[in-house]
């Protein structure tokens, strides 16, 4: 089984994974006060009415994620 990720460490890695984005947005978040506001983000507002879609945050944090996973899987094998 060489390079294969068992559950219970894939579980580890995701707690800590977790773990670090909680810490990041606790001490930082201010900073990250831009976020959910990008340009691409949909936010239509009428009197009662509300819609809001953050297609280009969401794009955002794939890309992150996607590149994070694929750092992960590069230095486990």
């Amino acid at each position: 089984m060489s390079g294969d990720l068992s559950p219970g460490k894939l579980l580890i890695y995701i707690g800590l994974f977790l773990v670090l984005i909680g810490g990041i947005i606790h001490y930082f978040g201010g900073a990250l006060s831009w976020f959910g506001r990008l340009p691409g983000d949909i936010r239509i507002e009428r009197e009662n009415f509300r819609f809001y879609f953050p297609l280009t945050s969401m794009l955002l944090i794939s890309l992150i994620l996607n590149i994070v996973i694929r750092l992960i899987r590069f230095f486990l094998q």
